[in-house]
């Protein structure tokens, strides 16, 4: 006999496309974040914040998510999610357990100097991002 599985609740937010030159990204932002974005948004329109118009300080916005899963956590998993790899195809591809690119992700592994060049590899960005 096969047991009910109970699905996972997802948090409710919306999809944020950002462009520079031909390319662009699409990032699901959380409910939670994206209060920070408009606030900041608020602030901006305001004066009371100084930017770019059209910017906003990634920082700013994922302090929540840096808080709970550490900056490189929190960096690992957008870029995961901005190429659509799952954990499992990303820990192939490092040639890692499943669990390390998990435990990375949520902060409880430190991710060195040796790993972030092989991810950097994977995600053709500059390995100081995940430092």
């Amino acid at each position: 006999m096969q047991a009910r599985t109970k699905k996972r609740p997802t948090e409710a937010g919306a999809e944020v496309v950002v462009k520079q030159g031909r390319s662009s990204w699409r990032f699901k932002i959380p409910k939670s974040t994206l209060d920070q974005v408009v606030k900041y948004l608020a602030r901006v329109d305001r004066g009371e914040a100084a930017a770019d118009p059209g910017t906003v300080p990634a920082d700013e916005v994922f302090s929540g998510l840096h808080a709970k899963y550490g900056k490189p956590g929190t960096v690992l998993r957008g870029f995961r999610a901005r190429d659509g790899l799952t954990q499992v195809a990303l820990a192939s591809r490092l040639g890692v357990p499943q669990g390390d690119v998990s435990a990375m992700e949520n902060g409880r592994r430190p991710i060195g100097k040796a790993m972030a060049k092989r991810l950097a590899e994977v995600f053709k960005v500059d390995y100081r991002v995940f430092l």
